[in-house]
């Protein structure tokens, strides 16, 4: 089932609205790759925030 920012799972619920947003397209592509949800979530909050931290510092790098 692809989620979205309304519906998405409670695991996703306590982390920052740019790294759940990052997570469930990442959850949904490994979802289209044929993951099960219970190895697609914790997949996709790990590299979600991996993305979002390198993301910011090199925000901050071109400042």
């Amino acid at each position: 089932m692809p989620w979205n920012k309304n519906d998405y799972p409670n695991s996703m619920k306590n982390l920052d609205a740019p790294v759940r947003e990052k997570a469930i397209e990442i959850a949904n592509a490994l979802l289209e790759e044929g993951y099960e949800d219970g190895r697609a979530i914790p997949i996709a909050i790990d590299k979600a925030k991996e993305y979002v931290k390198d993301h910011e510092a090199s925000s901050k790098k071109e400042k």
